[in-house]
């Protein structure tokens, strides 16, 4: 054991071999150190354990992959083949390549992010994205912060702190990561009120909690990831608007998704817009960026100009702004709109919108290429009918005919493990016992990364 020992090479001999040499340039010393260092510990540990020295070549190829772990990001790219569009794991949407050239040239200089060029003094950076909003979807005013639950505290906060809020308890609802409204109520300093039951509310019952001193809003939760069917009644936007009117308190909706499109014409049931709500008389819409919307992360708040000036003076906003990145993303992507170009650039509407005959025949190539490597001739492998989610919470039970290869293996676990340690990772889907891959939400130029990744995936899973 001690002749193992003394035989293990030094620090400064490996840091000459000629393999580790150069990426002391490249990583710097200190990261290159560090993964030696590491190694000859292991190494150590085995040969006072009882097993034989490891070569110096197997030794050098540990140094490699343990300093190829430490300067990979732990964020990575990944190949979403789940046929989830709008995937909260996966990153949600994807951005537009108009978006991304818009990331990329505010972040490389300077900018105008509060520089008024026309006054030549400082100005706001809520100004850049909220002209395009009001002129979407109609609304007097608009102000954007860094995601949906932010924009929701941020209102109840600055309209309602130490007041009663009136919701429906059928929308007293839980989303992901542990989102909840009454919760989130709590958090901005609003009082709760719940009226009606969990599937039937009437203007009524809100009408009868109403109290001039202790009211601060009415609101209204869209049922973005859940549904109630059956004997249920809801009073309607308009109804509840035209209550909160002739109290002369303000009526709020938390939209969710905020689509900005009809999903009807997509063959999906119709998403509340953004543009509807404020049309029925709603007096302040919050809504995601990134979901349906398909741009950044962010939260949009909407509506009446009085309520959203008295928002972005409460001190609660600086905590939640967005920076010039998001903007410049999100300016992108309402001007796709704004162009009528959102079903073409934008990849979650892209998706939606594609063809059965397309997404067919990618499958197939998918297939064909595999079929095409001798080792996997006899690979039971089928193109199939299966179905696509919006999912991101929106649109629940809703979905879109598409169609998958599947590919059947003794453990489709293991094979699905494998896939998610290819370069780039894929993300597939188990379905009935096979291993699921959804063209539709697999970029067309993957599809060669995609059909490698099967490759090794199949050759070394166990």
């Amino acid at each position: 054991m001690q002749a193992q020992l003394r035989q293990l090479p030094s620090v400064d001999k490996l840091l000459q071999n000629d393999q580790l040499a150069p990426l002391t340039e490249i990583h710097g010393r200190v990261l290159v150190v560090d993964a030696i260092r590491t190694v000859l510990d292991l190494a150590r540990q085995r040969i006072m354990a009882g097993q034989s020295m490891q070569p110096a070549a197997a030794l050098v190829e540990a140094i490699l992959a343990r300093l190829s772990v430490t300067v990979r990001p732990s964020l990575q790219p990944v190949i979403n083949a789940t046929g989830v569009i709008i995937h909260t794991n996966l990153g949600r949407a994807l951005l537009s390549q108009r978006a991304q050239q818009a990331m990329l040239q505010v972040a490389s200089t300077y900018s105008n992010l509060e520089y008024d060029l026309e006054a030549g003094a400082r100005g706001s950076r809520y100004t850049h994205a909220a002209d395009l909003l009001c002129r979407l979807t109609g609304a007097e005013a608009a102000v954007v912060v860094n995601n949906n639950a932010g924009a929701v505290i941020l209102a109840l906060s600055a309209l309602a702190k130490d007041k009663e809020v009136i919701i429906s308890r059928s929308q007293l609802v839980e989303i992901g990561g542990g989102f909840r409204i009454p919760e989130i109520m709590a958090q901005s300093g609003a009082h709760l009120v719940e009226v009606g039951t969990t599937n039937r509310t009437y203007r009524q019952d809100f009408e009868q909690v109403i109290d001039l001193q202790r009211t601060g809003l009415l609101l209204s939760v869209h049922y973005s990831n859940y549904q109630i069917i059956g004997f249920t009644t809801q009073p309607t936007l308009a109804e509840l608007a035209e209550l909160a009117q002739s109290y002369h308190l303000p009526f709020m909706e938390d939209l969710g998704s905020g689509t900005l499109l009809d999903t009807v014409p997509f063959g999906l049931a119709h998403e509340p817009t953004i543009q509807e709500s404020l049309a029925a008389g709603v007096d302040l819409v919050t809504a995601s960026g990134d979901k349906l919307l398909g741009g950044p992360q962010a939260g949009l708040i909407l509506g009446r100009a009085a309520l959203i000036e008295q928002i972005k003076k409460h001190p609660l906003i600086r905590a939640l702004r967005v920076d010039k990145i998001t903007l410049a993303a999100l300016q992108a992507t309402l001007l796709a709109y704004l162009e009528g170009k959102a079903t073409i650039e934008i990849p979650v509407w892209r998706m939606i919108a594609a063809d059965l005959a397309t997404l067919t025949r990618r499958a197939q190539n998918w297939r064909r290429a595999l079929r095409s490597l001798s080792q996997f001739a006899n690979l039971p492998l089928q193109v199939v009918d299966s179905v696509s989610t919006v999912g991101g919470g929106s649109l629940p039970g809703q979905t879109l005919p598409t169609k998958a290869l599947t590919v059947t293996v003794p453990s489709v676990d293991a094979l699905a493990a494998q896939l998610r340690q290819a370069d780039p990772p894929v993300i597939a889907r188990i379905d009935n016992g096979q291993l699921l891959l959804d063209p539709r939400t697999v970029l067309p130029e993957q599809d060669k990364a995609l059909v490698a990744a099967l490759e090794y995936a199949l050759t070394t899973a166990k």
